[in-house]
């Protein structure tokens, strides 16, 4: 990038858009987060950024068939992955090129306001290490390492078992090979992680509270009362009314919460006007370009964490990216005629 502000911002939306393919957003906002936030810092470039593309291609790329929300369509509507896949696509390549457009667009800002740091492609920048650092060095184990690493990515990208497993398998032995007191190791980590942890256990208590066995009827109730308040006339818009709804359902709700508590009586409502499966799968999709401003995502404060922003920052700075990606997939929808007006 030779200190460019605009091709670290553009490289970024391309390497999240790759990463992004395996479904997960925790091994997106890792990888990620680890290759560009180093270049970040040395250019000053402003890491609400970093987060920005992230989310924006992440939301994109997890309706593949095998990411969260469009798996739980495919279930819900008793539907194949290629059926739901074809008509998303066009959007999906759209929506990609839209976040390399934003990515251009902050870094000709960033450029304007850094400048381009010439010296950066031929000086050598040194970064002192305090002896507590020194310390974690296992140099004569980084082929080991490096192995371990590759094996763990390769398995996420793969699906052979969810990230917590691997994550949780592949942090035991490195601790077991690399050092011998892991104790010490995860003491030093525990202040950079409690917070994270404690934001991800409030939200899984929240989405508790929704779809707990005692609670199992806040998410109908949400629904019934959706359907309640849309007027019989407006039965031919049905299809865009659930792609609406969507925006705000997936934002309070959990992916569990709404597909398998609202979109069922949802798409009752819509077959009795007429609309096929294939389009209230389609429509129910639409808000996953606003899903992860959610505060109910937990790798979202994995993100917030890695890039030291807060969540009003977060949800205020992303959601006027975010509507550009609504408005192209509804726009394709309507016209590829998968949002139809019957």
């Amino acid at each position: 990038c030779k200190g460019d502000p605009l091709k670290v911002l553009v490289g970024t939306a391309i390497l999240a858009a790759f990463v992004s393919l395996d479904g997960d957003g925790t091994t997106t906002v890792m990888i990620c987060c680890t290759a560009m936030i180093p270049i970040y810092n040395r250019l000053k470039i402003k890491k609400i950024y970093l987060a920005t593309l992230i989310i924006l291609q992440n939301c994109i790329m997890n309706l593949i068939p095998w990411g969260g929300p469009t798996a739980r369509v495919m279930s819900v509507m008793k539907l194949d992955a290629g059926e739901i896949l074809a008509p998303l696509v066009p959007g999906m390549v759209l929506s990609a090129i839209y976040v390399v457009g934003v990515s251009y667009y902050l870094g000709l800002k960033e450029r304007k306001r850094l400048g381009v740091a010439k010296a950066a492609s031929s000086e050598v920048h040194k970064v002192e290490v305090s002896p507590e650092e020194q310390e974690w060095k296992r140099p004569k184990l980084i082929f080991f390492n490096l192995a371990l690493t590759a094996a763990v990515i390769v398995s996420l990208i793969m699906g052979l078992a969810s990230s917590a497993i691997l994550f949780g398998v592949g942090t035991a032995i490195a601790l077991v090979v690399n050092y011998p007191d892991q104790r010490k190791v995860i003491s030093s980590l525990a202040p950079d992680m409690i917070n994270v942890v404690m934001m991800v256990l409030g939200a899984g208590v929240l989405m508790g509270i929704l779809n707990g066995p005692e609670d199992a009827g806040m998410s109908n109730a949400i629904a019934q009362f959706l359907v309640s308040v849309i007027p019989e006339s407006l039965g031919r818009y049905f299809a865009v009314i659930i792609a609406v709804i969507s925006a705000p359902g997936t934002y309070l709700l959990n992916n569990d919460a709404f597909y398998y508590g609202v979109l069922p009586p949802l798409a009752a409502t819509a077959e009795a006007y007429g609309f096929t499966s294939l389009q209230i799968g389609f429509a129910a999709l639409m808000g996953q370009a606003f899903h992860f401003l959610s505060p109910l995502v937990p790798f979202i404060y994995l993100l917030m964490d890695q890039t030291e922003i807060t969540l009003a920052q977060y949800q205020g700075y992303i959601f006027r990216w975010c509507v550009g990606i609504f408005v192209i997939f509804m726009v394709m929808g309507l016209a590829l005629g998968y949002l139809p007006v019957l």
